[in-house]
């Protein structure tokens, strides 16, 4: 409790999306012809390729990222004293050991991810572990 970890995982699959979704990029002006989520150009006419740093459309999510430098809150064997009622959503009732861990971390609530040692490690270590004084237990349903 309190170590910093790194947290791997694939992230939650959006299937294709098109450049403004994908990229962010501006709508195009009101006066364009037919089109306003594309972007203007592709490129310059050389060199004649289209070059690997121009946004297009196409598969958004699903990737593996890992998340740098998360903190552990707590380790408990007993999935009953973080459990709110009815469960969380999308997940149920933890029933087995769990980690608590600050920060957000990639994927939908079922997923697998990997906990490892920081590769990066910001060298703050605490002088003792962070004491969660409060876990929440009303029911996540319809908020």
């Amino acid at each position: 409790e309190g170590d910093m970890i790194d947290v791997a995982a694939i992230t939650k699959g959006k299937g294709w999306q098109g450049v403004t979704k994908r990229w962010g990029t501006k709508l195009l002006m009101h006066k364009n012809s037919k089109h306003r989520r594309l972007i203007g150009t592709l490129g310059t006419k050389r060199p004649n390729y289209v070059r690997p740093t121009v946004p297009q459309g196409g598969q958004m999510g699903f990737h593996q990222r890992t998340e740098l430098n998360k903190r552990i809150l707590k380790i408990g064997d007993k999935g009953e004293e973080v459990t709110p009622k009815g469960g969380f959503l999308h997940y149920g009732d933890v029933r087995n050991s769990y980690v608590i861990i600050h920060g957000s971390i990639p994927g939908p609530s079922k997923r697998l991810i990997r906990l490892r040692q920081p590769i990066r490690d910001t060298g703050i270590k605490l002088p003792e572990a962070p004491q969660v004084t409060f876990v929440s237990l009303e029911s996540k349903q319809g908020v």
